[in-house]
This record gives structure tokens, C-alpha cells and sequence, in this order.
């Protein structure tokens, strides 16, 4: 049973998010002035002294409500704004910004907007499976706050691919928008490409860009599909199918825990089925150099994947020889982090567990930032930043 001070906390901060609603009917530059700081002095506090899973659903709460209006939107949207990059044209699609929400964030499309509206160019959704999944018993997600980490093995709980593409459909998003599909845990890795291609058939309705997650560490033997017969099979099916429909740009996201090998025959396979890119990384398995002492199993996202997560991309990069477009993920906390990624050749990047732990002004802050990394090392434009350090 939990404590009557935790109860006080749900409480506290549940008021506070009322106040998000009132905000949504008043709204003008003074109200998301507002909405920042009651972030930063009341929300975030409360937010880390609840439960993890209970605290990321307040906060999607909270956006859902605090920016439920295109008002509201175009209003957080002129206070944080991105910087402008110039044309940012990737895969075919145009991005306002190079930094996305990563997959995990916005599992059901439920805020995609109100993301769009804080400066993201990108909001990947999902992981979605076809049929609807609760996911793994909780508690399921860890806070390591000495190591600015989260460990979780949420096992892709979503509403399924049906009711959030039925979502998707109903928005017109602001924003570049990727959806991430993955397979349902009762389904066996044999029948994985006929449970995939489900989802990637009503997915393709919606999405500007669908990636592919055979890496989290989450689903029994899903890793296993990152070997390369497997993956070449369920890559393969997919693309005849993609090339079926109006062919849509398609990634593949990998785990950081692969060996030079395997991160070879992944490039070897994506280059030859002409696959759109990959997504560099997912959350690690390995517990190496974390501070906090924690026996918990799952992933682990945040700071101490992020040297590991730039070497694969680096890696990548230079297998393909900078021919394959590289999503970069893991441990973006600051401009920095984010140009590191870029100039091992990334060409686009994303962020969760940094935007958990710096809140509403994040991406605003690291587009920011980065505008001004650019600046000071002389590159004309993004592009000229890609892999310069390789």
C-alpha cells in the first residue's frame, strides 16, 4: 500500500493539471509564460516524486489539455519555435526542425500537435502492435535520476495500430510524423511478418515515415529478428508490400548492444532492399557505468547510452559510406549531445529521456543551441555537419 504522502503528491499534482485546462481557455503569451513555470517550480518536483509510469501519464495529460487548442498551439508554437536550419529535406519529407520525439514518448498519437507545438520537428509514434497489448505487470518504469536514466520494460503496451492510426486520421499533424510498428508478444517470431505487415498496411494511411523496431529488449526473442536472415525476411516482406502501396520512406531501428558484424549485415541488407534508413539506437541492455545501483531488468535510455549509441551511428556511417540516413537517438540532453550525434553521421536526431528530465523549453533549447554549434563551426547549413568527424 502506498503512503499517504504519495496520495497527497497524485493529488497536488492532478490540481495542477486542472490548471493546465483553465490555461487552455484563456490562452496568450502571459499563459504559456505561465504554463513554463508551473512546470519548472511546481510540476517537474511532483513529477519525480511519483511513480515513473504514473508521472509520464500526467504529463501527457497535461499537454493533452494545456495545448488542446490550435490557439494554444500557435501561441507555444511562436514562444518555442525552432531555429531555422534552412530547408531541412530528408527521405523526401521537409523538417521544420532536425530534433524529433522518439518512439515511447507518444505511444497512442494522442499529442502529437501539442509537440509539434514545443519546437519538435518530428514525432515518432508507437511502438504500436496490430492488436492492443497491456504490456509487461508494473512497475515497468525506473527512474535513475544520479545517472539522468530510465530503465523500462513497458513490453509495447498500446491501444493497437487500428484505434491509433484511426486517431492519426483525425488531426492534420504539424509536423513531420513516423510511426513505429512492432510485433505483439504472443505472436511468435514465425508468424512475426504477417503480424508486422498488419500494422504496416494501416499504418501507411497515416504515417509520413514508418519504422520498423526489432530492438527493444522488452518482447521475448524480438532482438532475434536483428539477425540477418531473420531481418532480411521481415525488411523484404515489408518493402514488396511498401512498394504494393504509395511507397512510404522506410527505417529500421537497431539496438546499441549489436557487434561490429552484425551492425555490417544490417547496413549490407538495408543498402541492398534499398531501404530508406536506419534508427541508431535503442535502449541498451548493458548496465555499464551507471551510478545507481539497481537490479531491475529492462532498457536503459538516457546519458549512459549515449557514447555507445554515437559510436553504432558512426559505424553505420561509415559502412554505408554515408549513403544510408541515419536517425540518431540515445542520450540527447543539450545541443552538444545532439551535434555529436550529427557529426558522426546522423542526419536527423530524437529525444525522450531528455525531454523528461529538462521539460517544456527542451527541444527549443537544443534547436537553439545547435544553431549556434553550426554558427561557431563555420558550416553553412546542417548538411555540411553530417559525419565531419568520422
Amino acid at each position: 500500500m502506498l503512503p499517504k504522502s504519495y496520495h497527497r503528491r497524485v493529488s497536488t499534482f492532478k490540481f495542477q493539471v486542472s490548471k493546465f485546462s483553465r490555461l487552455s481557455f484563456i490562452i496568450d503569451g502571459g499563459a504559456i509564460l505561465e504554463m513554463t513555470k508551473i512546470y519548472e517550480k511546481l510540476i517537474r518536483p511532483l513529477l519525480f516524486n511519483v511513480q515513473p509510469e504514473t508521472a509520464h501519464e500526467f504529463g501527457i495529460e497535461a499537454l493533452k489539455i494545456g495545448l488542446a487548442s490550435k490557439k494554444a498551439q500557435r501561441i507555444a508554437a511562436q514562444k518555442f519555435a525552432a531555429e531555422r536550419f534552412g530547408e531541412i529535406e530528408r527521405f523526401g519529407l521537409k523538417f521544420n526542425s532536425p530534433l524529433g520525439v522518439a518512439a515511447g514518448f507518444d505511444k497512442n498519437g494522442v499529442v502529437v500537435n501539442q509537440l509539434a507545438a514545443l519546437g519538435f520537428g518530428f514525432v515518432e509514434v508507437g511502438t504500436v502492435t496490430y492488436n492492443a497489448q497491456k504490456g509487461n505487470e508494473k512497475p515497468r518504469l525506473f527512474r535513475l535520476p544520479a545517472d539522468q536514466a530510465l530503465i523500462n520494460r513497458l513490453g509495447f503496451n498500446n491501444e493497437g495500430t487500428p484505434r491509433v492510426v484511426e486517431r492519426l486520421k483525425k488531426i492534420a499533424p504539424n509536423c513531420v510524423l513516423g510511426v513505429n510498428i512492432g510485433k505483439n508478444k504472443d505472436v511468435p517470431n514465425e508468424a512475426a511478418i504477417e503480424n508486422y505487415l498488419r500494422s504496416f498496411n494501416l499504418a501507411s494511411e497515416v504515417a509520413d515515415y514508418i519504422a520498423v523496431n526489432v530492438s527493444s529488449p522488452n518482447t521475448p526473442n524480438l532482438r532475434e529478428l536483428q539477425k540477418a536472415e531473420n531481418l532480411e525476411e521481415l525488411l523484404g516482406a515489408l518493402q514488396a508490400r511498401n512498394r504494393e502501396l504509395k511507397a512510404k520512406p522506410l527505417l529500421v531501428k537497431i539496438a546499441p548492444d549489436l557487434t561490429d558484424a552484425v551492425i555490417e549485415a544490417i547496413v549490407d541488407i538495408s543498402l541492398r532492399l534499398n531501404l530508406t534508413g536506419i534508427i541508431a539506437t535503442n535502449t541498451t541492455v548493458s548496465r555499464e557505468n551507471i551510478k545507481t545501483k539497481i537490479s531491475e531488468i529492462g532498457g536503459l535510455s538516457g546519458k549512459p547510452v549515449r557514447e555507445k549509441s554515437t559510436e553504432v551511428i558512426a559505424k553505420i556511417h561509415k559502412c554505408a559510406n554515408g549513403k544510408l540516413p541515419i536517425i540518431g537517438v540515445g542520450g540527447i540532453f543539450t545541443a552538444e549531445d545532439a551535434f555529436a550525434k550529427i557529426a558522426a553521421g546522423a542526419c536527423l536526431v530524437q529525444s525522450y529521456t531528455g525531454f523528461i528530465y529538462r521539460g517544456f523549453s527542451f527541444a527549443r533549447d537544443v534547436n537553439a543551441g545547435l544553431a549556434q554549434i553550426l554558427k561557431e563551426k563555420g558550416f553553412a547549413h546542417l548538411d555540411e555537419a553530417i559525419g565531419s568527424q568520422i
